[in-house]
């Protein structure tokens, strides 16, 4: 079969190590050939590399899942949503939601078993207008892939443990430092890093299961908490007694679709993660069989541990402790239960927990920056692109790291978390809602499509084209998501997408105290706005302007720290410091255009 990699990486001894290839079109990147039962030579990476099993992959999905987002969010999904019963409700829709996404990702994931997760399947859905895609999907990664909100959740809770009062300037001072250490760490001492976050990985899933299992005691009784203990309000559900209980349960509900879907919002950043070793399907042993029981086996874990742990919280903590509580709930949770040194060790442990995800998001999102250098995309790519001076992507560490400050430091006081949070989140909804849609067309009949086509055409006044009703490539997936269940996880993010355009009801702020309800959303369409911009800048309009046309070569490298000259067009050489390959742009001149042809 003929994949883009066997072009890239195929060998060449003309060119002593390197092989240079012109472009191929993201559209000829053929889908998994059915005789390829593992997935393993769907990408050309030696089998060595392969290092990762089932039980790192399942780590892989959870480490990344659990952060900040069950300790801290559900004081907000409290807020929006305004009763315990339809908290709870959310958080059954935020795992119903994840379960769908992860049945999605499979599906491609065992189509399409390379490491690049949404980067891949956009480029395969959306190949035309070259790059364009690819540049949006960068504007954003740059943009909004930094761990800051998990940093200040860290912030606030180190300060608790050291029984300092956590105010904004000190909570945004530490969230800095500890941006700051990640990235310092990730770029100099990878190992260290890398057992660094494994262990603080462990120490979060110990600690979830603590706090569900110590929610269990208190309701069999095993622990015994009074009225007052909980804050004398008779709002947790150990104070719901009675027949009255039920009606408790959703009193205060709100129904407006903003205050939902700000809730939905935490969730989903709660749930975060559950694609996340479609990032490493190149280095996964078997990958197909791997992932098809990892992801599920991963969520289903979390998904119960997580429901657990907010029945839990409810259980113990008063409704109103948890609404003035910010993002210490979990803090009043072992408060009330294990008394007030408790809650210190507690806070530390969570902070711990915090730091290991902070680690895990700098880690993975460095290497995307890197990759997107690769793919010579972004602005000074080769700088991006680089491994050195310690092997390591530094350079995207120092942007995510600039960014992630900037993030932290700028928005006003009350509204920086949440803010920060939204404006994670929306990006994700967009590219779900662009990824689940072509799935959806890759199931539509080609005949279908074909008439779809030609319908559009004439209704836009263009001749139409003579197509082939023959799906290319194949689609075949090892793992194929149910349409309704790919349908859903659309119209979920679509509903997501649309919804916080809806101003709040009269009276209310929304989501926000100081800012427009609006602004995480319209500021992440002004990104892709920026990256449409930078797109037609770049791709459209300075070829046309200096009469040349674009064309991508890729370089594969030996790893021996030398470089090569790809010929006129390029200014300077291409560094192959680490053996992997590479992407360049040449300038083709108009007259040139008909010898492409590449000698070294």
């Amino acid at each position: 079969m003929s994949t883009e990699r066997d072009a890239l990486l195929g060998a060449d001894a003309r060119s002593g190590g390197y092989v240079l290839a012109a472009d191929i079109e993201p559209q000829a990147v053929d889908a998994l050939d059915a005789a390829d039962e593992t997935g393993e030579t769907f990408d050309d990476v030696p089998k060595e590399r392969r290092q990762i099993g089932f039980v790192s992959a399942v780590f892989l999905i959870t480490n990344r899942i659990i952060g900040t987002g069950i300790f801290a969010t559900p004081s907000i999904i409290l807020r929006s949503s305004g009763s315990i019963g339809m908290a709870l409700v959310l958080w059954l829709a935020g795992a119903t939601v994840a379960f769908a996404g992860t049945s999605v990702y499979l599906e491609l994931g065992t189509a399409l078993p390379r490491s690049g997760g949404e980067k891949v399947y956009l480029e395969y859905f959306f190949g035309r207008p070259k790059y364009l895609v690819l540049c949006i999907f960068a504007t954003y990664t740059v943009m909004t892939g930094t761990s800051s909100a998990n940093a200040v959740v860290f912030g606030e809770y180190l300060l608790r443990a050291l029984s300092i009062e956590p105010t904004p300037t000190l909570t945004r001072t530490i969230a800095v430092g500890c941006l700051t250490a990640c990235t310092i760490l990730h770029s100099t001492k990878i190992h260290w890093g890398l057992r660094i976050q494994n262990i603080l990985g462990t120490v979060g899933i110990v600690l979830l299961l603590f706090v569900a299992f110590s929610g269990i005691l208190v309701m069999i009784g095993v622990i015994k908490l009074d009225q007052e203990t909980i804050g004398g309000a008779g709002t947790s559900i150990m104070m719901m007694g009675g027949k009255s209980a039920w009606n408790k349960l959703w009193e205060g509900t709100r129904t407006d679709a903003n205050g939902i879907v700000t809730g939905l919002y935490s969730v989903t950043w709660s749930y975060i993660g559950y694609s996340n070793a479609n990032y490493a399907l190149s280095e996964i042993r078997d990958p197909i069989r791997t992932m098809k029981r990892a992801a599920p086996t991963a969520l289903l874990s979390i998904s119960l541990i997580y429901f657990l742990v907010n029945i839990s919280y409810f259980v113990v903590v008063d409704k109103e402790e948890i609404l003035n509580g910010g993002q210490i709930v979990a803090s009043l949770f072992f408060r009330n239960i294990y008394g007030d040194k408790s809650e210190k060790v507690l806070s530390a442990l969570i902070a711990m927990v915090t730091l290991g995800n902070v680690l895990a998001v700098t880690f993975t999102t460095g290497r995307i920056i890197q990759e997107l250098g690769r793919e010579a995309v972004l602005p000074f790519s080769a700088f991006f692109s680089s491994s050195k001076p310690f092997g390591t992507p530094m350079t995207g560490l120092l942007q995510q790291w600039l960014v992630g400050s900037l993030t932290i430091v700028l928005p006003p006081s009350g509204d920086a978390y949440i803010f920060i949070l939204n404006l994670s989140s929306y990006p994700y909804s967009i590219i779900n809602t662009l990824i689940s849609s072509g799935l959806l067309l890759l199931h539509i009949p080609p005949r279908i499509k074909y008439l779809f086509k030609f319908f559009f055409r004439r209704l836009f006044g263009l001749r139409p084209q003579s197509a082939s009703l023959e799906v290319s490539p194949p689609w075949t997936p090892p793992f194929s998501s149910p349409i309704i269940v790919t349908l859903f996880f659309t119209i979920s993010n679509i509903f997501l997408l649309v919804v916080p355009f809806i101003p709040p009801p009269k009276g209310e702020k929304g989501p926000y105290e100081n800012l427009p309800y609006y602004l995480h959303a319209v500021t992440v369409l002004g990104f892709a706005v920026l990256g449409v911009a930078y797109w037609w800048s770049w791709a459209r309009l300075m070829p046309y302007l200096g009469g040349y046309s674009l064309d991508r070569i890729w370089v594969k490298g030996v790893g021996d720290g030398t470089s090569v000259d790809v010929g006129s067009g390029v200014e300077g050489a291409v560094s192959a410091d680490d053996g992997i390959s590479r992407a360049v742009f040449r300038k083709i001149k108009k007259e040139d255009e008909t010898s492409l042809s590449i000698s070294i």
